[in-house]
């Protein structure tokens, strides 16, 4: 990738975050900035000789909603990723969930026809450059339990907690 791409770091309810976008506003990754050590050589190889330019890209407003209480405002924001087949199978799946609701490592796998894939599932959704937009803190323990997050468990339960109200508060107002 050799064109120019945005980088904007911004503060969130969960902490501060750096999202990388492209002219054509497609959203490449969102990731908590204490997390560079993972996401900064990631971001090295699959983006080698872009230029980076600090400048919003317009997601900022979009998230800014979505922590305000709109919790489908991420719906329209375009992702890619760049994993696996596999993995952005995963991703497109996690999408699907709707804000407020989760789901388990098993059930996608049972969803996708693979149910004897439920760690192949949890690593694609470890794997997520784009947190919060493509949703994988909605995946939890097949018992309920809030399992590993890249972001932190403290930061994964304030975004069901988040989602769960405002998913309430929307399903009252329909």
């Amino acid at each position: 990738m050799s064109d120019a791409l945005f980088l904007e770091e911004i503060k969130t309810p969960v902490g501060g975050m750096t999202m990388i976008s492209s002219r054509d506003g497609v959203l490449h990754m969102l990731e908590f900035q204490y997390r560079e050590a993972r996401w900064r050589p990631i971001a090295a190889r699959r983006f080698k000789g872009a230029t980076f330019v600090q400048k919003p890209s317009g997601h900022r407003q979009t998230l800014d909603r979505y922590f305000d209480g709109d919790i489908a405002a991420l719906d329209d924001i375009e992702t890619d990723g760049d994993g696996t087949e596999f993995q952005r199978a995963i991703w497109t799946r996690l999408r699907e969930i709707p804000p407020g609701a989760t789901t388990s490592y098993g059930a996608i796998a049972r969803e996708i026809g693979k149910p004897a894939a439920m760690r192949a599932v949890g690593h694609a959704n470890g794997a997520n450059p784009i947190a919060i937009v493509v949703p994988c803190h909605r995946v939890i323990g097949r018992d309920g339990s809030l399992t590993g997050y890249g972001g932190g468990l403290p930061q994964k339960h304030w975004l069901l907690e988040h989602e769960a109200r405002h998913a309430v508060q929307t399903r009252r107002r329909a």
